[in-house]
């Protein structure tokens, strides 16, 4: 899908977009003119190599919003278009096949990060040129998937599980043993991630083991269990399942935590959980391909997402967590104080990121999950 940007606005939208840019919370007059943008430029904005030249971004679907496009253009003058995906490796697998001097601006997540310097992909990071990494909290100030923020800078992070429609389960759910347990109730009303990564993680999760196993057995015992569930299976669905669990047509899906925090707050009948046994615990991150066409531009973006008052704008539109700590105190107190959004240390204790796999597990993940996947 691609979605194109200019100066005054979108010039094309899907019915998920629209959707994904419902407001998560609803803001008064007082705080949008709290976060209004200053009239001053971005540093690195407008110089003469950027220009008015676009900002070419390849981003995932659910982070597209015409808003926040739009005050990145009214304080630079540089006009943006976007491009989307659904998965991190759909992603990487246009980057490699020549992407890489289509876009400026890339949003791989954290494993993926490391992946993508493994392979040459990443441009090291100007530090003299950004502005507000010593705002992160503690675990982005130097995380393990990018040391010191060589490669990338992390713009959100959050929790994978469950939302469910309160009037059509009972009991509710808890854990990922849940999918099991209730089989027979969620057949054709359960939707999966798309993503082998997180699906086949959670699996492995509800067992006992770890998101990031690489032992054959445990593998093997995870992929045998999700071929169990699949008669129950709806779809394979990052996005897109979003009007039909609103219409009620689905009881459950497996979500991100931003459209986990975001759906509910505009359908009080839907509810978010993250899985008591664990789940993975991801960060998104903005970072330049090395053959980024317009990289002045790209810096003018980084640069306005570290912006305290640019990044709280973007969790209230989009409802993901903020690693910024002068962001987090420019939110509302229901966001600060929601433990979805911002999950207490003792649900992070059982959470873990995903980290890369070597290409012997690689290449077994995808074939588990070609099988799965296919009809």
């Amino acid at each position: 899908m691609t979605v194109r940007w200019s100066k005054t606005g979108p010039l094309g939208r899907s019915r998920l977009n629209r959707l994904s840019r419902r407001r998560f919370l609803q803001f008064s007059t007082a705080t949008v003119s709290g976060l209004a943008l200053a009239n001053c430029r971005q540093p690195g904005a407008n110089t003469p190599e950027a220009g008015n030249k676009p900002l070419y971004i390849y981003t995932w679907s659910d982070y597209v919003d015409d808003e926040v496009y739009d005050r990145f253009t009214q304080a630079t003058g540089i006009p943006v278009e976007v491009q989307t995906y659904d998965s991190n490796e759909t992603m990487l697998a246009k980057i490699q096949a020549g992407g890489a001097q289509q876009f400026s601006i890339l949003y791989p997540s954290d494993y993926m990060v490391q992946q993508m310097i493994e392979l040459g992909l990443l441009a090291t990071l100007d530090h003299a040129q950004l502005t507000g990494l010593d705002d992160l909290r503690g675990p982005w100030q130097s995380p393990t998937y990018d040391p010191n923020n060589a490669h990338s800078i992390p713009l959100s992070w959050g929790t994978t599980g469950l939302i469910y429609d309160t009037t059509k389960l009972g009991p509710p759910p808890t854990d990922w043993a849940y999918l099991w347990e209730q089989q027979d109730a969620l057949t054709g009303r359960l939707t999966l991630l798309d993503d082998v990564r997180e699906t086949l993680g959670a699996t492995l999760a509800s067992l006992g083991y770890s998101y990031n196993t690489t032992d054959p057995g445990q593998l093997e015992a995870a992929f045998k269990r999700l071929q169990e569930l699949k008669p129950a299976i709806a779809q394979f669905a990052s996005f897109g399942w979003e009007d039909s669990l609103i219409a009620g047509d689905l009881a459950l899906c497996m979500t991100y935590s931003h459209l986990g925090n975001a759906l509910p707050a505009e359908h009080p009948n839907l509810r978010y959980i993250i899985p008591t046994s664990g789940s993975s615990l991801w960060t998104d991150t903005i970072a330049i391909p090395k053959a980024a066409p317009n990289p002045e531009a790209a810096y003018a973006w980084l640069n306005f997402m570290l912006e305290p008052e640019n990044a709280a704008f973007a969790v209230q539109k989009l409802g993901f967590a903020t690693p910024s700590k002068s962001a987090f105190d420019l939110l509302p107190a229901e966001l600060q104080d929601s433990e979805t959004l911002f999950p207490p240390e003792s649900v992070l204790a059982n959470c873990e990121g995903i980290a890369p796999l070597d290409m012997a597990t690689a290449d077994l993940f995808d074939r588990y999950w070609t099988e799965l996947t296919s009809a």
